[in-house]
């Protein structure tokens, strides 16, 4: 028998990549197919999952003001008197306790400990501690809000750290905590996106942010957040370009619709109907958004409320005045990202600084949705990814002085959507550096904050990888019904 051709040859590789291709295609299929049937009622157009909410729920929808690099919960919420006594001194070793602490500090010979320089007081009926120097207007609302001091993470660097407390991991690709509610409880809105994020920027830029942080993940595409943007034009590539009005519009859409499907029919990839979905969302958009961001109705006294930037596209103080809008349009999760509270040094100033632009509106936005009836089903978050130590990175200084990253215990504060009003939970030794009493691990509150959606967190997964992965992980997480009221 004759030695195949170079002709014959190239047949027979082709013919052979050609079924291995159909092999390793079926075997991707078979998974997708899983996939598929999971997310089928979530691609529907308000989608949500069969059976969900597991119970009755307390809230319907999560404003997330989170405040990115790391706000020092000693010179905010956490004081204690005893630390002016500690001033100075050296933090002692039994309270460390071979802590592993980042490389900004960890060649320091000493660690002064550094009362905060603001001045606090005793504020709301249960007299809880505040910097009202820095915080009045938080200061005004504390017996609506709930303050946990006894959060903790065991991420001690920035993306990890943010990537963690917003996605139940510190490796990146899982859904975001936005992203979970769109697939398992869908949209309140025909109109908008289940799930939007915007930025802002404090005293300095800060850490960077990456679109991963309100991705969808291993999810469906549809579900990941939509970032609006502060300037003339909030959602990129919305408009129509030139010379294309809304019915020609609507029937490029169709045509390319009919051609998803066919392939849809082909191939049963799940991501083409998410594909054909954010579509026909982005052509709703382009008529709701314009509405959504036109503030101008609203009255001077709303403004005033909100701060003097609250007309400043762009700035925290608007994005929380949009927040509400989207709130009563039925956005479901609002991520209010503010940038530039990694204070390693010249803290007292820049700190002073990121409260003036968020104090008053986050105090805003809580009375705003209580005075039109939405508090009640709406979960307000204030946080960061982690706290700052009581020492002081570098030379103590009166003025100039600042703090590294601390994860062991750091504050949030929850107001609305079920969760109680007026009170403290948690408290930490007298150095504000170790948990004593009723620690609240960042998967614990995402397991609460679902609890109040009408989620059952243990019974909320999504097949990858061979796996049931869920938002809170498989470490142990567990609602804090001490925080639900």
């Amino acid at each position: 028998m004759n030695a195949p051709s170079h002709f014959q040859n190239d047949l027979i590789r082709r013919a052979f990549l050609g079924r291995s291709a159909r092999l390793v295609g079926g075997t991707a299929l078979a998974s997708l197919l899983g996939r598929e049937l999971a997310a089928g009622a979530a691609a529907a157009s308000n989608g949500g999952l069969p059976g969900f909410p597991h119970h009755a729920p307390t809230a319907k929808r999560v404003i997330y003001l989170f405040m990115a690099g790391g706000p020092s919960h000693i010179d905010l919420f956490d004081y204690k008197p005893a630390m002016r006594k500690l001033h100075g001194t050296e933090l002692p070793d039994s309270i460390r306790n071979g802590q592993r602490i980042t490389g900004m500090t960890s060649g320091q010979k000493t660690f002064p400990c550094v009362a905060p320089m603001f001045e606090f007081e005793r504020v709301g009926e249960r007299g809880t501690w505040m910097n009202t120097e820095v915080l009045p207007h938080t200061a005004k609302i504390a017996d609506k809000i709930t303050i946990v001091r006894s959060m903790n993470t065991e991420a001690i660097n920035h993306d990890p750290a943010i990537t963690y407390i917003n996605t139940g991991t510190q490796q990146f690709g899982r859904p975001s905590l936005g992203a979970w509610l769109s697939y398992g409880l869908g949209s309140l809105s025909d109109n908008l996106p289940a799930y939007v994020t915007m930025i802002s920027v404090g005293a300095r830029p800060g850490q960077a942010l990456y679109s991963r942080l309100w991705g969808a993940g291993f999810l469906p595409s549809q579900h990941q957040g939509v970032q609006f943007r502060g300037g003339n034009d909030p959602v990129l590539y919305l408009t129509d370009p030139k010379g294309i009005d809304r019915g020609l519009r609507r029937s490029m859409l169709d045509g390319l619709a009919s051609l998803n499907r066919e392939r849809l029919a082909a191939v049963r990839d799940p991501e083409i109907e998410a594909r054909i979905s954010q579509y026909e969302m982005a052509f709703r958009m382009q008529t709701s958004v314009p509405d959504l961001m036109d503030v101008s109705r609203e009255p001077d006294h709303v403004f005033d409320s909100y701060g003097p930037r609250s007309k400043e596209k762009g700035s925290f103080a608007a994005n929380c005045l949009l927040a509400r809008r989207m709130a009563e349009r039925g956005v479901r999760f609002i991520q209010l990202f503010h940038r530039g509270w990694d204070q390693h040094g010249n803290l007292p100033a820049d700190l002073r600084k990121n409260c003036e632009s968020v104090d008053q509106p986050a105090a805003a936005l809580v009375r705003d949705l209580e005075e039109r009836g939405m508090l009640d089903d709406t979960v307000v978050i204030f946080g960061g990814e982690f706290g700052r130590t009581i020492y002081s990175q570098g030379k103590l200084s009166e003025t100039n002085h600042g703090r590294d990253h601390h994860g062991r215990c750091f504050s949030t504060w929850i107001a609305g959507g079920g969760f109680k009003a007026g009170f403290d939970h948690g408290e930490t030794d007298d150095y504000a550096y170790n948990i004593v009493k009723d620690p609240v691990h960042i998967n614990d509150l995402n397991a609460t904050v679902l609890h109040a959606l009408g989620i059952d967190h243990t019974r909320f997964s999504f097949k990858y990888q061979g796996l049931d992965a869920r938002l809170t992980g498989v470490d142990g997480a567990r609602v804090i019904p001490e925080l639900l009221g």
